[in-house]
């Protein structure tokens, strides 16, 4: 049977809760300043010692409070389903103001989540997801999808350059108000749509 993905509303959202959003970190890339920053920002990957499970539905702000946090009814939830298991799903968040990472933009739009099940990928689901994510926003009138990921996340890195997406800022201390994930460096990529 064959991969189905479909638009769903945020009833759905615990059936793509069910797609785990978790990886081994095998690698990081180190984030150099030259100059002290004024000759630029480089970014060096190194093995990352030993590796550890990075599980992003471990944080607080987990699927399952998105619309309570967030008015969601612009936003777009796609879910990936072979037969009736979920594999993937896609979040993109468009034209809500409570949303900060939007910049108060209406031609801007945020992939907020995208995920695969650890055992479905590298079968093309996340680019299926990927691009019709990015379809979407392009229907929506937006400019640019706008994506975040972090410096422990290089095979995220990886795939959003091979999608055509630029690396538009690199935030040192992103996260530096959260002793769990200090040591990661914020990573704002962009896609022109």
């Amino acid at each position: 049977m064959g991969i189905d993905i479909r638009q769903v509303g945020p009833e759905a959202l615990g059936r793509y809760a069910r797609v785990p959003i978790r990886f081994t970190v095998e690698a990081v890339l180190d984030v150099i300043p030259a100059d002290g920053g004024l000759g630029g920002l480089r970014l060096v990957e190194r093995a990352a010692g030993k590796p550890y499970l990075k599980d992003y539905d471990a944080c607080a702000w987990g699927v399952m409070s998105w619309a309570e946090r967030f008015d969601v009814s612009r936003w777009l939830f796609l879910l990936a389903s072979d037969g009736d298991e979920p594999v993937g799903g896609a979040t993109v968040a468009s034209r809500s103001p409570n949303v900060t990472m939007l910049a108060g933009r209406d031609d801007l739009a945020v992939l907020w989540d995208l995920r695969v099940h650890p055992d479905r990928r590298r079968e093309g689901i996340g680019t299926r997801l990927f691009e019709r994510a990015a379809g979407w926003a392009g229907r929506q009138g937006c400019k640019q999808l706008k994506i975040e990921t972090q410096n422990v996340n290089v095979p995220a890195c990886r795939f959003y350059r091979a999608r055509g997406c630029q690396l538009g800022a690199i935030d040192r201390y992103g996260y530096a108000a959260d002793p769990r994930v200090a040591h990661e460096a914020m990573l704002i990529w962009h896609l022109e749509l």
